[in-house]
């Protein structure tokens, strides 16, 4: 076997990869969820705001950003964690991105800082998900 062969299969095997990965995101993305826009904290004022999807599962929120070929969500918040500390309107350069009903939410997972920009009914979803959690102080027991 010749080395441009080799060179050659190599490439190939690789673009197949890339290409399945690609496909992948693809149709994550495309199975559903609600638009939001996030970013991670501290920032720069205006700066670090990433499009995507946010879906909703019992325990965690998955965030999948737009631009990211990585096959799982790029931020996951886990329901129990998140404490939303204050809502604000878009300000300055954020309506490059952002409409005037959009609403910015301060949010904390655990140690982790972030801020959701949603629409009403994303608001509104993301709230009642939050709102609904079960009491971390019940458990269910087990039968004797």
């Amino acid at each position: 076997m010749s080395l441009g062969f080799l060179i050659l299969t190599i490439l190939v095997v690789l673009l197949a990869v890339s290409v399945a990965a690609l496909l992948y995101r693809l149709f994550t993305l495309r199975g559903g969820g609600t638009a939001a826009i996030l970013r991670v904290m501290p920032q720069n004022e205006g700066s670090g705001w990433r499009h995507g999807i946010v879906r909703y599962g019992d325990e965690t929120l998955a965030f999948y950003k737009l631009s990211s070929l990585r096959p799982g969500p790029d931020v996951r918040l886990t329901r129990q964690g998140i404490d939303v500390r204050s809502r604000r309107k878009p300000e300055g350069s954020e309506f490059d991105i952002m409409t005037e009903d959009i609403v910015i939410l301060d949010v904390i997972d655990r140690d982790d800082s972030y801020e959701i920009a949603l629409d009403s009914g994303a608001l509104m979803a993301f709230m009642s998900w939050v709102e609904s959690r079960p009491d971390g102080r019940s458990q269910r027991r087990r039968p004797l």
